[in-house]
Formats: structure tokens, sequence, C-alpha cells
């Protein structure tokens, strides 16, 4: 591409059922609903970023809070995300940020690509407890999709447990937190990360307070250019929720299913 030329225009497939379409850049950034809004810390840009966007909710065509969906990134990123946080109006409020061919955004680090040409970003996260994996970046579809655990049940807790067991909490947190980017016993959509359980769990070799330090900062424990994983703080994965994931981390340790 010469140095000036400007990128071109990408497409968004929304895979809603009866209500699927396709959505063409510059359709997007003609929506009624576009504006520009202000991100004081993005999570992928590290610093305050501005983009032009539309309202998650508005592409939404007939999805209810009960649905589920998956939005996938060109490099093969997968964000397990319930619907109910994307059709906020209030408080968290998920936004379709849309890159301007014309006025492309930086790239995330130096010789990288950018965020673009859709990003999934957050207004008010702190309100929601919006996870990292929940700002997928370079995003190409969106798909409704039966929930995971009828999608995965190699994912699933021991049955025998009771709905409100901290391990099936753990198992929500997993789906929330790291399913994006890993499997577990093979199971999940993500091309991106290890599986975390075949050949083993990090709950078998990591001693759990360093497994803790890994998840809150991975670069206080393994430095190396190509590192992707994000670190999760106190304010997205509270101590207590860290306990939950890491619980059902160590209780499928022992519910191997190889692929």
């Amino acid at each position: 591409m010469l140095l000036g030329t400007p990128l071109y225009a990408a497409q968004l497939t929304l895979e809603l059922g009866a209500n699927s379409r396709t959505w063409q850049t510059e359709q997007l950034l003609a929506h009624p609903q576009v504006q520009t809004i202000t991100i004081p810390d993005d999570v992928s840009y590290k610093r305050e970023m501005h983009y032009r966007a539309v309202p998650l909710a508005a592409l939404l065509s007939g999805i209810k809070p009960e649905d589920h969906l998956q939005a996938v990134a060109l490099d093969g990123f997968a964000a397990e995300m319930s619907a109910a946080p994307l059709l906020n109006t209030q408080g968290a409020r998920a936004w379709l940020a849309i890159e301007d061919p014309a006025k492309p955004w930086p790239g995330l680090a130096e010789g990288k690509p950018g965020a673009g040409p859709f990003y999934l970003v957050w207004t008010d996260p702190q309100a929601g407890n919006i996870s990292p994996e929940q700002w997928p970046f370079q995003v190409a579809s969106i798909k409704r999709l039966a929930p995971v655990a009828e999608r995965f049940p190699a994912l699933l807790p021991d049955p025998a447990l009771k709905a409100d067991d901290p391990l099936n909490k753990g198992f929500a947190l997993f789906q929330r937190n790291c399913l994006a980017c890993h499997r577990l016993n093979g199971a999940g959509d993500a091309q991106f990360g290890p599986d975390l359980n075949i050949p083993f769990s990090p709950t078998e070799y990591f001693g759990m307070d360093f497994l803790k330090r890994y998840i809150r900062d991975p670069q206080s424990l393994r430095q190396w250019p190509q590192a992707k994983m994000p670190g999760f703080s106190t304010e997205v994965l509270p101590d207590e929720d860290l306990d939950m994931l890491l619980g059902y981390l160590k209780h499928m340790a022992g519910r191997k299913v190889k692929p």
C-alpha cells in the first residue's frame, strides 16, 4: 500500500438468525446513531482514545438479554458474551467503534496493525466489571449461538454440583475471562492461546501464589515480545472471583477429556 493511501473499507457480518445482515464501513459511519465517544483508558491502546461509534444495541436487532453471542476477530480470537450487557443503555455500555479508512487508527504497538476495522469498546466499564476479553478488536463477525455449556459439554464441571456451587460460578468466570483465547479439554472456538487442561492444567504446574500473580500481571513472571495475555486487575476480577476461577481450573484438572 502506498504511503498516504487510505485503507480499504471493510464489512461486518452479523449472524443473528432472521435479523442477519452485513454492514459496510460507509454504512456504519452514516448510521443515524453514530457519534464520537471518548474512552479515557482504552484496554488495547492503554491511553485515551476517541472513536466514531454506534451503540452495539442498535445493531443487535431481535437479540434478547438471555441470548448468547460470540464476537470473532480476524486473528481467531473468539469472545463469548452474554447479550444482556451488550444491550445496556446505561452504566457499562457497549459500542462498535468504526475505523474510517480516511483516518486510520494507530498500530497497537510498533510494527503492529491497529484495532480496526471494527472494535468493541465500552463506556463506564467499571460499572459492569467488564473483562479485557470483552473488548475484542479487529472484529469480523458477531454471531448468535447456543450457550457455551450446550456447545461444549467437555467444559462442564461435575453435573452433581448445585447450581450455586462456587465451581459453577468459576465456570461462568472462565467463559467470560478465558475462553476468548483458550480452549479447555480441546473444547472452545478460540485459535489463540494454549489449552488450559490438556495435557496439564496450570494449577498442576504453577504454585497457586505464582499462578495468581501470573493472571494479575503475566509480564511479571514471563517476559517476551510476542506476549499477548492481558493482566486481570482486581477491578475486573476481584480476589474472590479469581479464587473461584482457579477452583474451576483445579476441579477440571480431574475431569480431563482428551480432544
